[in-house]
């Protein structure tokens, strides 16, 4: 795919939301309040920002959050030291709910989509509902019920109604939930139109096939976050991709964000540890350095830096004095870029591994579990460029993770463990599927205070949101589990 530079696309809506989320700015407006209105413009000026619009609400605040939470780093300063001790309120993230998800990537995506008459371009609609599925379902995942069927209609609406997370999944007879809206979407891509896009497309160049292809898969995650409490249908989605035999199955499929290497234009990764003023904030925990050499992975100085003879990493929770900047050891190259570049995984091959040796276990789906996580495990080291020498290597070095083994339930927490180094750099994905399984296992940070001492599995409900918008309801706070969330 022709890379293309993203410093214009980080001027229109992403830079802003770096800049103002890494300062940790409190100020937050209604997501209807404001007239929420992109400048009426073809939609190849508006996809690019929208699209990065969704990797920074992924990779960005979420992030760090959730790779706090689920062991990956440790805090040493402001926000992720707070997070570290499971402490987090409605005076969190404010910003990502304004200026990266609604007033950023959502809305773009519902302009184009209301715009595809006027510009004769089903196909940019398509890609948007395809990315408005997947940016929804991400804030549906942080926050539960949240405003959907009536969100973006600016100053129609400023106090949305507030949808249950079963609705904006599953739909009803008013709401179109948000498997129909991505089957909708993969359609859109087969219309005939007059614009079609190309270098503008900053995930996939335009090419439609993959696209397709993305859709699908995000089906298939969409489908397993709801296995537990809609078993029939998860499994009933699953199976229909699987049929069509049309979803992610090579890295280069991967549904990701490029970004440059020129300053304004690195991706948000990078900027927050290598560059921002807050980059002392967080450093790799030792839990995380310890899972990865216990079984010697080769991953390793892929996705962890070493800044000197040794790594250097402290525990979840730690009080005592952390380790110079210079001399500690951050996200490695793998998830930043060298100099920026990235990407932004928001969905991936191995990630669809996993998800189907996880389906054909828990719903009985189609496909050989161990072949499906061999895979996984498998392509996300190929990923890190280790070689296919080094790969055997490790699979004959660790038999216990190597082969699964055990009943089901046993076999799904062997996935998920690998699952979880797998998704390094997607600190919203990894707390997200330890909320729905229980896996990784996990000991309780050190100094852990919060609402009960327990891991927050949820986000609280921004407070200025709530002065604004009587639809919410309050009281509800980080330990209160969301609909999917049953275990």
């Amino acid at each position: 795919m022709k890379h293309i530079r993203v410093n214009k696309i980080l001027s229109l809506c992403a830079i802003a939301a770096l800049v103002l989320s890494t300062a940790s700015c409190k100020k937050f407006l209604d997501v209807n309040e404001t007239p929420n209105n992109p400048l009426d413009v073809p939609p190849s000026v508006v996809l690019p920002g929208a699209l990065v619009g969704s990797a920074f609400a992924n990779s960005n605040e979420l992030n760090r959050f959730g790779s706090v939470l689920i062991d990956v780093t440790a805090g040493a300063g402001n926000s992720p030291l707070r997070w570290d001790r499971y402490n987090t309120d409605g005076d969190d993230f404010g910003n990502q709910w304004r200026l990266e998800i609604y007033d950023a990537a959502l809305i773009n995506y519902k302009k184009i989509i209301e715009n595809e008459g006027k510009y004769q371009s089903p196909i940019y609609s398509g890609i948007s509902k395809i990315m408005m599925a997947y940016t929804f379902g991400m804030t549906t995942d942080c926050w539960g019920d949240i405003p959907y069927s009536d969100a973006l209609r600016g100053n129609d609406a400023t106090q949305p109604k507030i949808d249950t997370q079963k609705d904006i999944y599953l739909g009803n007879a008013n709401v179109q939930g948000l498997f129909d809206l991505i089957k909708e979407g993969i359609k859109d891509l087969d219309k005939q139109g007059l614009l079609k896009p190309k270098t503008d497309d900053v995930v996939y160049g335009g090419d439609l096939t993959k696209w397709k292809k993305a859709g699908n898969t995000l089906l298939l995650k969409l489908a397993l976050q709801i296995s537990l409490v809609e078993p029939v249908k998860a499994k009933a989605i699953i199976d229909e991709v699987l049929a069509s035999d049309s979803y992610i199955k090579n890295n280069n499929e991967n549904l990701e964000v490029k970004f440059g290497a020129a300053v304004g234009s690195r991706s948000p990764v990078y900027e927050y540890t290598r560059i921002s003023a807050f980059r002392t904030d967080q450093l790799i925990s030792t839990r995380f350095l310890t899972r990865l050499q216990e079984t010697n992975d080769p991953r390793l100085t892929a996705f962890i830096t070493k800044p000197g003879a040794n790594y250097v990493t402290v525990d979840n929770g730690f009080a005592g004095t952390v380790p110079a900047f210079g001399t500690r050891s951050q996200l490695g190259d793998y998830v930043t870029g060298v100099n920026g570049e990235g990407p932004v995984r928001l969905v991936s091959n191995w990630q669809r591994a996993f998800i189907l040796a996880e389906a054909a276990l828990r719903l009985g789906t189609a496909g050989d579990p161990q072949a499906l996580y061999t895979e996984g495990i498998t392509e996300s080291m190929k990923s890190a460029g280790v070689s296919d020498a080094n790969i055997a290597a490790f699979f004959t070095a660790n038999p216990t993770i190597a082969t699964l083994t055990g009943n089901n339930e046993a076999k799904i927490k062997q996935i998920i463990n690998q699952k979880y180094i797998s998704l390094i750099g997607n600190g919203f994905e990894q707390w997200t599927d330890w909320r729905r399984t229980g896996y990784p296992d996990l000991l309780p940070h050190q100094n852990a205070v919060g609402i009960d001492g327990t891991r927050p599995v949820r986000l609280q409900y921004i407070s200025q949101e709530i002065q604004r918008n009587p639809n919410f309801k309050t009281g509800i706070l980080p330990n209160v589990k969301v609909w999917w969330d049953v275990n």
